[in-house]
């Protein structure tokens, strides 16, 4: 009799859960359905507020017009499943008008107002966009694309007489909502489409269901809290971009989802802002780390009333130790708390979850896994999964998980394993009181200002240049920043390109903050033996003060 063969034992799986248990999530709602779930108790309530012009919006106003919205939209021809762009500063306009395409059945994609035209035509073409809803500040550089295309532009503002043909938002406001059609939509519908760069490579849509959506926001406000920063008597503070989704998921859906009044602030400028925390009486601050960091220099906060906020949570980017104790010496009164997420999950971890005072919360900690929501940590080369104070990539796993990447199914194979686990990109490790700790990232993005900026996208327009054959894009450390994108470039044979005009190159095509901070001329770009760019190499040098100005 031949023998049994043995069997090699499987690895254990070290799953990390909230300690908070579990709560029913009605994924079955559409996004708006969820939003104004609970309307009748608060629809008197102050809903929204335009921190630039001090209009107010009552819950029952916003529930009205996002359904007027949606009738406008059948009326010009946006069907279900159709894409609508927001090109939009903060505005009341970009709550509703997401809200309204919502209801219709619609995706929403949004994208940055100060994006080129090149930027914006290919994330409208990538996506097929019917829709263009903007400012007229705007208007010239997305009619440069819609021009050629069958795409409709809609101005919130009055545009200038020569731009013919372009409608006025007051179309879709002023509908009548009766008109609009029902409509089926599926949890698993595609709702929300912003765009991420992942852990790597160039900017990809990321598919974010109503499911996904109703998910991340019940993990944010709903049942026992997850982390015990909104309710109804709150006023949060909207200053950061809500095309991102740290805005529009956790500060403008959460808020209104929980009967809180969100006060908008189209743009940060520090006296501005704490003219209006001061005014409105802002419970809740959402901050990311430059933001606390001008907070903290600023010479005028103590000389406004501030004791009204009594919670600051920042993400986007980690916050060091000394900053976090400084901005706890500013705003006393003020719980304070990090969150760590991303575009393809939403909230991950919340440092509040337990936080009845701020001694509690641990500096650097990201917190606890938010509920309805698995976490392990894996070894970076074995895949196998860590215990507890190993350092490892982070994984998250559940309904919070977005669908994919747009047309990408090769992007979205790489992120999301076969068992459901979206890789994040992220290293860290878990405490023995359940924390998280990001101490390193897999992912090759540079973060300024909490904006992504992927090498990979500089990198190609460099190489584009005929006086460019290789180059490399890095980040060097900065204080106002966080980082700065700066390139390694090697010159074409017989060359004399400056550093001046390939930043001037660059800048002419990318947004702002993608811009080149530095160019530093090499014989060579390190690369591994797959032809993979050694970044970390040429960071090094760049922030050990290896490499000179040329």
């Amino acid at each position: 009799m031949p023998p049994i063969p043995t069997m090699e034992p499987s690895p254990q799986e070290f799953i990390f859960r909230s300690p908070l248990p579990d709560i029913p999530i009605p994924t079955h709602l559409p996004l708006h359905s969820y939003c104004f779930q609970n309307l009748s108790q608060f629809h008197h309530r102050t809903c929204l507020i335009d921190g630039d012009t001090g209009e107010t919006l009552t819950y029952a106003e916003v529930d009205l017009a996002a359904r007027r919205i949606a009738a406008g939209l059948h009326n010009i021809g946006i069907r279900q499943g159709d894409v609508v762009m927001l090109v939009l500063r903060n505005c009341p306009q970009f709550a509703l008008a997401f809200l309204g395409a919502s209801h219709r059945g619609a995706v929403i994609t949004t994208a940055n107002p100060f994006y080129t035209p090149q930027e914006l035509a290919k994330q409208a073409t990538a996506t097929k966009t019917r829709l263009v809803i903007t400012q007229s500040a705007y208007v010239d550089k997305i009619k440069s694309f819609a021009d050629s295309t069958d795409v409709m532009v809609m101005c919130i503002d009055t545009c200038p007489p020569e731009n013919d043909g372009v409608l006025h938002f007051s179309t879709l406001t002023n509908a009548d909502e009766t008109e609009a059609p029902a409509v089926k939509i599926s949890p698993d519908d595609v709702v929300a489409l912003p765009f991420s760069s992942g852990t790597s490579g160039l900017p990809k849509g990321v598919m974010l269901s109503h499911k996904n959506l109703v998910t991340t926001i019940s993990q944010l406000v709903d049942g026992e809290n997850a982390h015990q920063y909104t309710h109804s008597d709150d006023v949060l503070l909207c200053v950061l971009p809500m095309f991102h989704i740290y805005a529009l998921n956790s500060i403008l859906l959460s808020g209104i989802r929980s009967g809180a009044a969100v006060l908008i602030v189209q743009k940060f400028e520090m006296t501005t802002l704490l003219e209006l925390i001061q005014k409105y009486r802002v419970t809740v601050a959402s901050f990311v780390p430059p933001i606390v960091l001008a907070l903290v220099k600023s010479g005028e906060a103590h000389r406004y009333d501030l004791s009204s906020v009594r919670a600051v949570v920042t993400g986007a980017a980690p916050l060091g130790k000394e900053l976090q104790e400084a901005v706890e010496s500013r705003l006393p009164h003020a719980t304070f708390g990090q969150g760590y997420g991303m575009t393809e999950a939403g909230p991950l971890a919340i440092s509040m979850a337990f936080a009845k005072e701020p001694s509690k919360i641990k500096p650097g900690a990201c917190g606890t896994v938010v509920r309805n929501a698995e976490m392990k940590i894996v070894d970076t080369e074995t895949g196998v999964s860590l215990p507890r104070n190993e350092t490892g990539e982070i994984c998250i796993r559940g309904t919070k998980v977005m669908k994919g990447y747009l047309n990408d199914p090769e992007a979205t194979e790489r992120t999301i394993d076969k068992d459901g686990w979206l890789h994040t990109g992220d290293i860290g490790y878990i405490d023995d009181d359940d924390e998280l700790f990001i101490v390193d990232r897999l992912k090759e993005l540079i973060k300024y200002k909490g904006f992504q900026v992927p090498p990979a996208e500089l990198e190609a327009l460099l190489i584009a240049h005929p006086d460019i054959s290789e180059a490399a894009v890095v980040p060097m450390k900065d204080e106002a920043a966080g980082e700065i994108p700066v390139a390694f470039v090697v010159r074409s044979k017989g060359s004399e390109i400056t550093e001046d005009e390939i930043k001037k190159y660059i800048s002419q095509q990318v947004v702002f903050y993608k811009r080149i901070g530095r160019v530093f001329f090499t014989d060579s770009i390190p690369k591994a033996a797959s032809g993979k760019i050694l970044r970390k190499v040429l960071s090094a040098r760049v922030n050990e003060g290896v490499v000179v100005a040329n």
